[in-house]
């Protein structure tokens, strides 16, 4: 997919002046920087001083060919593509046009439907070649392992900056998987409040019963076995920030005490009689929609607003472009780095499956598949075979609009499983769901 903050530049080389200004005039209407000459030699001058992304080259021209022209530029310019269009069709000539390095043969005449996809055809390799060969990729400077150079993601940074540059209450949303938590430091470290603690808690794997007094803490004989006075995690993160990840798992009952602590800046230690001043700075994390749940009744309204004071919402992987390729590539290096093997490559081949996949598990689950590509993979090439085997029989699989809502359901979930090789746990974390629920889904799937 082109970048909407930059224009591709394509060269088109014909001797046919009407051919030259069509395809000048319906790809500038897409977007594209056009540039036509009507040969050759030419085509090598603009070549040798501007940067081309795509030279769509006529196959028989006075003089130099464009075989000729496919040659020089697969030997000269290793990032740009080549798209051979002819009024001499043959399967030869298309043979020929493929063995010299043209990425798409278009024979004349063609509509500009057929000539728009050859051209985001031949453009997707160039930029899925590109990603791939991304050697050294380093996270962003005090984005602590945040990685990409998508839009979205530059969007991103740009929040966290923003936030970090407040005392604000931040609410983090998006798939599990995504880096939710990863985006609270970032913030927390970003910020005034970075040398004192920050304090992760993931509300929905505390039972309710334990939630009160690991949050708040609790003073000597507050209940049986409460043999000395604890501070709870709102004091252990006193002057900083404290992360409330999956905070729509927590009771009404639970809600009512941290709208107070946010209201008051203080908290009820379970036994106490006095309440505890706290400085501390809440940042709160959940993979579900807040304000549709206020909506059902099913968590509270002046919370939620209490809460929602900065946003930010974290896209999919599946939604990051070519960060996908990117992260695979990084992630490969670190844990290639680890066991101390020779840094892989992928294939062509491999990067697209990596690409079009939908990733449910999001950076997560990526991670999970190249650290095991790493350890299980001796070639220094990792092609297609090597990849999970629901990621290359995806493609196969009935995808259409005739199945019900529950095959939808068990095929993601046995799908999830996959890819953490059957850990129910990790599985429940990424679907969003508790092990119980987990294992009831699984009971009425294998009935």
């Amino acid at each position: 997919m082109a970048s909407k903050n930059k224009k591709e530049n394509i060269l088109i080389v014909d001797d046919a002046r009407d051919t030259l200004e069509m395809l000048r005039r319906n790809l500038t209407s897409q977007g594209y920087r056009v540039f036509t000459t009507p040969g050759v030699v030419e085509a090598l001058k603009i070549l040798e001083v501007t940067s081309i992304d795509l030279v769509i080259t006529d196959l028989k021209m006075p003089g130099v060919t464009g075989l000729d022209l496919i040659r020089h530029i697969r030997e000269n310019y290793k990032d740009t593509e080549v798209m051979m269009i002819t009024g001499y069709a043959s399967i030869e000539g298309a043979v020929e046009a493929v063995k010299v390095g043209a990425e798409e043969y278009l024979p004349k005449p063609f509509t500009d439907e057929e000539l728009f996809s050859s051209v985001h055809r031949a453009l997707s390799k160039l930029y899925l070649r590109r990603a791939g060969e991304v050697q050294d990729i380093k996270s962003p400077k005090s984005r602590y392992g945040l990685i990409g150079n998508s839009e979205v993601i530059y969007s991103i940074f740009n929040a966290i900056d923003k936030a970090a540059a407040t005392d604000a209450t931040v609410i983090i949303t998006g798939e599990s998987g995504t880096g939710k938590e990863l985006v609270a430091r970032a913030i927390h470290y970003s910020s005034l409040r970075a040398s004192a603690a920050f304090v992760p808690v993931n509300c929905g794997a505390i039972p309710e019963e334990l939630l009160e007094s690991e949050l708040f803490g609790y003073v000597k004989g507050a209940f049986t076995g409460a043999t000395a006075s604890r501070a709870g995690f709102f004091q252990t993160a006193d002057g900083g920030t404290i992360f409330l990840d999956e905070i729509s798992n927590t009771s009404y009952r639970m809600q009512v005490k941290l709208l107070r602590v946010l209201q008051d800046k203080e908290v009820f230690m379970v036994g106490a009689r006095r309440p505890q001043k706290v400085d501390v700075r809440i940042q709160a994390a959940t993979n579900k929609d807040l304000f549709n749940l206020v909506k059902k009744d099913e968590f509270r309204e002046d919370l939620y607003y209490r809460l929602n004071v900065i946003t930010i919402d974290l896209p999919p992987l599946r939604k990051r472009g070519e960060d996908t390729l990117i992260l695979a590539k990084y992630f490969a290096k670190k844990f290639a780095s680890e066991i101390g093997k020779p840094i892989p490559r992928f294939s062509d081949k491999a990067l697209k499956v990596l690409k079009n996949y939908y990733w449910p598990g999001n950076v997560r689950e990526l991670e999970n598949v190249i650290q095991r590509l790493i350890v299980m993979t001796d070639d220094i090439l990792i092609d297609v075979p090597d990849l999970p085997s629901l990621m290359r029989f995806s493609a196969l699989r009935e995808t259409g609009h005739n199945r019900t809502l529950v095959e939808v359901e068990a095929e993601y979930i046995r799908n999830i499983l996959d890819s953490v090789d059957g850990n129910k746990t990790k599985a429940a974390k990424i679907l969003g769901i508790d092990r119980k629920t987990l294992r009831e889904k699984l009971k009425k799937i294998q009935k």
